[in-house]
């Protein structure tokens, strides 16, 4: 069987890599921004037995693994460290599939719509 791409949907796919990247590093800065808040965190929830930035690398690949989910980060929740994990719709099977915390921190999904890079000029 062989597969033939129109260039439409090739720049589709490419559009799809690039976001793809765009949110790791985007993720990546909010994982470094967060190191600095680690003895906060552990002071604000005793609890939590890891860096909120060794947690986010550990379960970033399998939350940006289920669709509909277009990035994942460090954040605050009620004053506290959270991780954020934005969709593109909230649903009933995202609520189900996205956990409520991960290693002792709470998890917030936020709806953002797809998100898309900009264009290069």
């Amino acid at each position: 069987m062989e597969l033939i791409y129109n260039g439409t949907a090739m720049k589709g796919m490419a559009r799809i890599c690039v976001l793809r990247v765009v949110l790791v590093i985007f993720s990546l800065c909010f994982i470094s921004l967060g190191s600095e808040n680690f003895d906060t965190s552990l002071k604000a929830n005793p609890m939590v037995a890891k860096a909120i930035v060794e947690v986010l690398k550990e379960h970033t690949q399998a939350i940006m693994s289920i669709p509909g989910a277009v990035g994942i980060g460090q954040g605050l929740c009620e004053g506290k460290p959270c991780i954020k994990v934005f969709v593109i719709k909230k649903t009933t099977n995202l609520g189900q599939r996205i956990p409520d915390t991960l290693d002792g921190y709470p998890v917030m999904v936020e709806e953002t719509g797809e998100i898309e890079a900009l264009p290069r000029n």
